[in-house]
């Protein structure tokens, strides 16, 4: 639970730096470097009063949201006894063997992409709505807008990551492969749901 926590907040860390760099970059892309030259001149020449040398706010990268961060952790903390679970029904329900390897995880990963896979989403979408203050309309608006295509974006990324998880993975393991492999899917997820949440 905490080896997931750490990698969900690990993850949002990630988005969230990502959106800083993002937004860096295009506000430097508005400005030519030679014309910048020639302003950093002119303001030697003509000092900026201190009011008009403070940036206006829309100007700068978002503040680290630690509350985000929170919402990421306790999401990983509540849901890693869950994975755990739902792991070991799938280890029971189709034993790999020395004679049977690759069709049993085979039919883990389909199981879990059919069945887990679409619940979960569901459930971090709405955690993470409602932990952001919103309601029921707020939750449907978000899976209306973003859910359909996460799903989509899951089923690009997962089967493949499961069949190695499933097929090579101890089971002890096999949380921690999916969380660290997940810091992507997860910083993918983050900058989904903020994306939704500014708009």
């Amino acid at each position: 639970m905490i080896t997931n926590a750490v990698l969900g907040g690990i993850a949002d860390t990630v988005a969230q730096t990502l959106t800083a760099v993002r937004q860096r970059a295009v506000r430097k892309g508005d400005k030519d470097d030679f014309l910048a030259i020639e302003i950093h001149e002119l303001d030697r020449r003509n000092p900026f009063s201190e009011r008009d040398l403070i940036p206006d706010s829309k100007l700068l990268p978002p503040p680290f949201d630690f509350e985000r961060l929170t919402r990421f952790m306790s999401y990983g903390f509540l849901m890693a006894p869950v994975q755990h679970k739902w792991f070991g029904f799938l280890t029971r329900t189709f034993p790999i063997t020395k004679t049977s390897a690759m069709v049993p995880a085979l039919k883990r990963m389909a199981l879990d992409q059919l069945m887990f896979a679409p619940v979960g989403l569901a459930c971090f979408f709405t955690f993470m709505t409602v932990a952001e203050g919103g309601g029921k309309r707020a939750v449907a608006r978000k899976f209306q807008d973003i859910y359909i295509p996460s799903l989509k974006a899951n089923y690009l990324v997962w089967p493949a990551v499961q069949i190695i998880n499933f097929r090579v993975m101890p089971v002890q393991f096999q949380i921690p492969f999916v969380s660290t492999i997940g810091i992507a899917w997860t910083a993918y997820l983050s900058l989904t749901n903020s994306a939704e949440e500014a708009s």
